[in-house]
């Protein structure tokens, strides 16, 4: 019996800051391994799939903006199963991020979400930070400015004024944790998780990991942060993911990031063939044969 058609949404590429050409290749080569597994795949760009409205049940997709999430979420609310979930691509802006993450007590550290006209002198006081990040919070960073390290309270409220010129209208501000800056990406359903140091491999959106610097590779618990990191994926609803963390002397570690869909960049042709097998394992437990 032949598979079902899948639909694969390609990334606006206003959504891959420094990042366009490694978007497309992991989408491209994710779409070529569910071929290989016998699927019709029709790719379509963000614009395209908005306009033509849903000719596939399945769905695959690394899409950002809003109203090509919009559609995905009331697909998935009329039956249709989708990967990364519109929901959880939500999900992953930074503002709802941080909430859900803190709210299920997900190692994480110490953040505040304000409004860019407040004044967040006494909630960062109370925080007892030696330096902070300002990260916009209604979505993925697009421009490097949309992340930046502040050494104290009024380099906070400066930056804050510069999100409010540029109409974001709210912030989250971490605590900066001392210690190994690591990237990781994983696949929920398999087995895949990979995890290194973003400064010693000169691998970067923004040149921000010049902040924490050279890792001592203070050691870690892997299989402690594949099992938080699994976790925050499910509690935040994607499937593939990616993110940071910190990991401090005592080996310790706090996810200071969390995304939907990235790049895989250092690690594409492991990535894949895993992502197409959780794809693959979705649509066998949406029961494809009756849709």
């Amino acid at each position: 019996m032949s598979k079902p058609r899948i639909a694969g949404i390609k990334r606006n590429t206003k959504y891959s800051p420094n990042h366009i050409g490694n978007d497309g290749m992991i989408f491209g080569m994710t779409s070529e391994n569910l071929r290989k597994m016998g699927y019709e795949v029709y790719e379509y760009t963000e614009a395209e799939f908005v306009l033509n409205g849903r000719p596939e049940k399945f769905i695959f997709n690394m899409a950002r903006k809003k109203s090509t999430i919009n559609c995905l979420k009331q697909f998935e609310r009329d039956g249709a199963m989708v990967i990364n979930s519109g929901f959880g691509v939500e999900n992953c802006t930074r503002a709802a991020m941080t909430r859900i993450l803190m709210e299920n007590e997900i190692s994480h550290p110490a953040s505040i979400i304000v409004d860019v006209t407040e004044d967040p002198t006494c909630k960062l006081v109370e925080m007892k930070a030696d330096a902070f990040w300002i990260k916009r919070g209604d979505s993925q960073a697009i421009h490097s400015e949309d992340v930046t390290y502040a050494r104290n309270i009024q380099e906070v409220k400066s930056i804050l004024q510069e999100f409010a010129f540029r109409d974001i209208p709210n912030a989250v501000i971490n605590e900066h944790l001392i210690g190994d800056l690591v990237k990781f990406y994983g696949v929920a359903d398999t087995d895949f998780f990979y995890w290194f140091y973003p400064f010693d491999h000169s691998h970067s959106k923004f040149g921000l990991e010049k902040i924490n610097g050279k890792a001592h590779e203070f050691l870690f618990d892997t299989d402690a942060l594949k099992k938080e990191c699994d976790k925050a994926g499910e509690i935040l609803g994607v499937k593939v993911y990616g993110g940071d963390c910190v990991v401090a002397k005592n080996g310790l570690f706090k996810i200071i990031d969390f995304n939907d869909w990235p790049s895989f960049a250092p690690c594409r042709n492991e990535a894949a063939p895993k992502i197409a097998e959780c794809i693959h394992k979705q649509i066998i437990k949406n029961n494809w044969n009756n849709k």
